[in-house]
Parts: structure tokens; C-alpha cells; sequence
């Protein structure tokens, strides 16, 4: 019968290490409820999943997170890229701030000092619009309409909040954000329009001229 530890390193060389939502060498202890966990998104899929005590549904503060669980030996310690006990990396991307560890580094991750996360996709193709609060493509940089705090909110067809959401998301003509997935099922639905505040999400000037022929 094999133990925790042997266990843990035969599930560990095999490759199949972390969860659902990254390729991790550790665990975190979740500060808010002293609980261990793979990532924070595990955390907090749990805990907001409970049916016994709706109070007790909470998000982890990402940024609080101080001990971490080497998933090869099982040591406990301060938050690190390598294990104090056996040496391994946890992570090759590591963020100190974020207290964040992910062995896929082709998301090309970058700490964005003015949102306070990390982020993916290369910090050479991406600027931080202050005005708007959020790292935006460098594609955009002169033709984005500013939308103060414009992810800081929920997205307004799932109700996800957006700013530090996993799914990919899209900037309205108008300004206002929103999952991508949520514009193609809006689309999906003749729905042509931003759920916030109306406007046509494309051009439509093709449509509106068929339908003036129709008209008249």
C-alpha cells in the first residue's frame, strides 16, 4: 500500500499535476478558511457551490495567500518558486505578488503592476488604459472608446465578473465589455445590440438599407 508522499510523486512524474485550470507543482492553504486547495479557481468553485450555508460562499483573496504545499513532497512553506525541501519548481512562471504558479508558459504571462493581476497573451502586445482601468491589445491603443473602470463590473449576459475572468472577452464598439462567447451566443439569437446600453455591437447600415427597400 503506498503512501501520501508516494502517491503524490508517482502523480506528479506521470505529468498530470495541478487541475482543471493549471499545470502546477503546489497547493495553496486558502487564508479566508485555512483549507487546501490546487488554485484559487478551485477554491472558488467550492465554496460557492455550498448549499448548507449561503453566507459561507466566498472568493479567496488571491493576494493573502502565504503558505503553499509542494505537490512532489508535500512540505508546507512561504510562498516560493522552489520547494525549500526537495527543490523542485513549482511553477515556471511564478509571480510573487500574485502568489501565482503555472508551468504553461506559452499564455505568455505578464504581472501587470496597474491592474494588480497577471495577465496572458505577451506584455509587448498589451497597454494598461488608465482611464478604462484594464490592459487592453496594442491594437486598440488609438481607436477604443474609454469606458471608466470598463471590466470592473460583471459581464452583463452571464454575470461573470470580468476583470479577472479565465474566458476570453471582447470591447463593444460602444465601450462596454463583455465575454466573447456571450457576443457569439447573443448573435446566435438575433441580438445585435450592447446589453448595457443599447447600442449595435457591428455595423449595421447593411441591414438597415434592406430593410428601408422592404419598407418602401
Amino acid at each position: 500500500m503506498s503512501t501520501e508522499f508516494e502517491a503524490q510523486s508517482n502523480f506528479t512524474e506521470s505529468g498530470n499535476y495541478g487541475c482543471s485550470h493549471y499545470r502546477r507543482k503546489c497547493k495553496i492553504r486558502a487564508p479566508c478558511c485555512n483549507e487546501v486547495f490546487d488554485c484559487r479557481h478551485c477554491h472558488n468553485e467550492a465554496k460557492n457551490s455550498l448549499e448548507t450555508n449561503p453566507l459561507d460562499r466566498h472568493d479567496i483573496p488571491r493576494h493573502d495567500v502565504t503558505k503553499v504545499i509542494c505537490s512532489v513532497c508535500g512540505t508546507e512553506q512561504d510562498v516560493q518558486q522552489n520547494c525549500i525541501n526537495c527543490g523542485v519548481c513549482m511553477g515556471k512562471y511564478f509571480c510573487a505578488k500574485c502568489k501565482f504558479f503555472d508551468d504553461d508558459i506559452a499564455k505568455n504571462q505578464y504581472h501587470c503592476d496597474e491592474c494588480g493581476i497577471c495577465r496572458t497573451g505577451g506584455q509587448e502586445n498589451f497597454f494598461h488604459c488608465k482611464q478604462c482601468g484594464c490592459c487592453y491589445s496594442k491594437l486598440m491603443k488609438d481607436a477604443h472608446r474609454c469606458v471608466e473602470r470598463a471590466m470592473h463590473h460583471n459581464c452583463p449576459v452571464c454575470f461573470e465578473f470580468l476583470f479577472d475572468t479565465m474566458k476570453d472577452i471582447t470591447v463593444l464598439p460602444c465601450g462596454h465589455t463583455i465575454h466573447l462567447e456571450c457576443v457569439r451566443e447573443m448573435e446566435q439569437h438575433y441580438r445585435y445590440s450592447c446589453p448595457v446600453c443599447s447600442k449595435s455591437i457591428c455595423d449595421m447600415s447593411r441591414l438597415w438599407r434592406k430593410l428601408d427597400q422592404e419598407v418602401f
